[in-house]
């Protein structure tokens, strides 16, 4: 492999740790992946341990999802990431984490017939690039879950078209995908989004509580 590959898949890595500290990828849930210069992507590895992620845990596929990397099989999912990249030249990382709280929001909401959570006059929406100012509103689309990976990556673009800048989406009952030009840039979106959703959370629980 390139040293571009090395220092992404040191940066995933990197990254994935992190993410696996702060509660989100629990067991061997999550997958991460990076756009390569030469079409190519890093992805992770299937069932690794996200809190003790190695450059050896990322492999290589190609556009269309096929592995690159002889021996290495990547997560079932690895077509939700290499459809983002086919639609959204500009991205370029890609995040996918199963917080409690996304997962637990995201059952509630779809039940009460909410396809998607709606996060304004939060200051920590500038964050995510061309954001200014808290009084905005950013639409984070829900999907229901699916095991069929072209059903469920269809249904996620349909929802993304409407979005003139989408920042994420979450999967009803499994978590978050987000995203960014660079892995760092992906992992500041992705810690955004997380604590954002913590707090649409906490805001329904506590209007309900005291309602």
């Amino acid at each position: 492999m390139s040293m571009e590959f090395d220092a992404i898949a040191r940066s995933l890595a990197e990254a994935g740790r992190y993410l696996a500290s702060q509660g989100w990828a629990p067991a061997t849930s999550g997958n991460y992946s990076a756009r390569l210069d030469d079409g190519a992507i890093a992805i992770t590895v299937s069932g690794r341990d996200k809190g003790q992620l190695t450059p050896d845990d990322i492999m290589a596929v190609n556009l269309e999802g096929q592995p690159l990397s002889p021996g290495k099989r990547s997560s079932a999912e690895t077509l939700l990431h290499t459809s983002l990249y086919q639609v959204y030249p500009a991205v370029g990382a890609v995040l996918h984490t199963h917080s409690v709280n996304c997962v637990s929001l995201s059952r509630w909401l779809l039940r009460q017939g909410h396809n998607s959570l709606v996060l304004t006059n939060y200051e920590l929406l500038k964050a995510f690039p061309g954001i200014t100012t808290h009084e905005v509103e950013v639409a984070v689309p829900i999907v229901a879950n699916s095991q069929d990976m072209v059903t469920l990556s269809d249904a996620v673009l349909a929802q993304l078209e409407a979005l003139t800048t989408p920042v994420g989406y979450i999967i009803a009952g499994h978590g978050l995908y987000s995203w960014g030009a660079t892995v760092a840039q992906a992992r500041m979106a992705t810690e955004a989004l997380e604590v954002l959703v913590s707090c649409a959370l906490q805001d329904l629980l506590l209007s309900q509580k005291l309602s």
